[in-house]
C-alpha cells in the first residue's frame, strides 16, 4: 500500500508556528485529513460560530480537493465545539454544505489549543 501525505512540511499555525503534521494523509482509498481550524495565512479569523464554522469545514474541503476527493467521498466528520450553545448553528452550516451527502459524525465539546470556537476534521473514502 502507498502512502502520500500532503502538506507534509507542515502548516503555519498562531503566532507564525511550524505544524509538525501533515495536512492530510492518503492510504488504500482512505484520505485523512487533521483537524481544521478557522485560519487563514496561520492566522484565526475573528467570528461567530456560523463563521468560523464555515471556514473550518472550507479548509478541509480545500485539502480533500487537492487530493482529488469530493463531498460525495466524506465518511466521516469529527467536531469539535468549546460550547455546546453552539451545537444548533454548527448543525445549520453542516447541513449547508453535507446537506445532499451527509456522512456519520461526532460532536464534543472541549477546550481547544487554539483560540477559537471550532475545529473539524474529516475522513474520506474513494475504491483505488
Amino acid at each position: 500500500m502507498t502512502i502520500k501525505r500532503y502538506g507534509s512540511l507542515g502548516g503555519v499555525g498562531t503566532g507564525g508556528q511550524h505544524l509538525p503534521f501533515s495536512s492530510a494523509v492518503e492510504a488504500g482509498g482512505w484520505l485523512m485529513v487533521s483537524g481544521q481550524t478557522p485560519m487563514t495565512d496561520g492566522e484565526v479569523v475573528e467570528g461567530g460560530i456560523v463563521e468560523q464554522s464555515r471556514l473550518a469545514i472550507q479548509n478541509c474541503l480545500d485539502i480533500m480537493q487537492q487530493a482529488g476527493y469530493g463531498l460525495d467521498s466524506v465518511v466521516h466528520v469529527t467536531v469539535i465545539l468549546t460550547d455546546a450553545r453552539y451545537f444548533q448553528s454548527f448543525n445549520k452550516v453542516f447541513k449547508e454544505v453535507f446537506g445532499a451527502h451527509p456522512p456519520a459524525r461526532i460532536c464534543a465539546v472541549a477546550s481547544l489549543v487554539v483560540d477559537c470556537k471550532v475545529e473539524v476534521d474529516v475522513t474520506c473514502y474513494k475504491a483505488p
